[in-house]
């Protein structure tokens, strides 16, 4: 009798626990969907990243001790959720978001990860020299392993979209990706430069709508 009961409680409580999921990835729909009819350039997408797609752009990069990572508009946090699975620890990921609802969720969601409100099309100054992200010394301390970024960048015109490029690999060190997905076919952003990589993954079908995800370095 105690083990049946046992059982059921179990039971319940992993219906309760997976109700509660739908709950929240509801409520961030719902979120995102209010941000967007507000603001549609800003946002870009419907609905929030899939967990495929956030793994994807996740795996570019690498945890190391040190390590230090920028996410730009990360919404509800589902890459974000995605970078600290794949090893990095919040002292090492700062966020920037230009949503101030977002900020708010994304506080309370991960607790003692820097959350910065701004734009991210103007990346050095939002983040600003009391970051210690945007002060490169002669052997680069200060460069960044890593930019993640989930900007809707093909609602932008090409020269601002090249600018952020331009902007986010000056503060990366040599060879550090900067990660972008897209729905398009083609890179979001032309390097004009041959001095810059750029490689496209293959589609993550699961995610809706079907995306890429588009990596971009600068040589060494």
């Amino acid at each position: 009798m105690l083990k049946r009961n046992s059982s059921r409680r179990e039971s319940l409580r992993g219906k309760l626990e997976k109700a509660n999921l739908v709950r929240a990835k509801v409520l961030d729909e719902v979120k995102f969907i209010r941000s967007w009819a507000q603001n549609p350039l800003r946002t870009g997408a419907v609905t929030p990243s899939g967990p495929d797609l956030a793994a994807k752009m996740a795996s570019f990069l690498t945890p190391r001790p040190h390590a230090r990572v920028v996410e730009l508009g990360p919404g509800t946090g589902v890459v974000t959720k995605a970078i600290l699975d794949r090893g990095f620890a919040h002292p090492q990921l700062s966020l920037i978001e230009y949503c101030p609802e977002f900020c708010a969720l994304l506080a309370s969601r991960f607790p003692g990860l820097t959350v910065m409100q701004g734009d991210a099309y103007a990346l050095r100054e939002t983040l600003g020299p009391a970051s210690g992200l945007v002060e490169a010394g002669p052997e680069e301390p200060d460069a960044l392993d890593g930019i993640v970024s989930s900007l809707p960048l093909l609602t932008r015109p090409e020269p601002v979209r090249r600018a952020l490029l331009a902007e986010a690999l000056e503060l990366l060190k040599p060879g550090a990706p900067f990660i972008q997905f897209s729905y398009g076919l083609v890179a979001p952003v032309r390097p004009d430069s041959r001095a810059v990589s750029v490689h496209g993954s293959e589609w993550v079908w699961k995610n809706l709508p079907p995306a890429r995800v588009w990596v971009y370095r600068k040589g060494h």
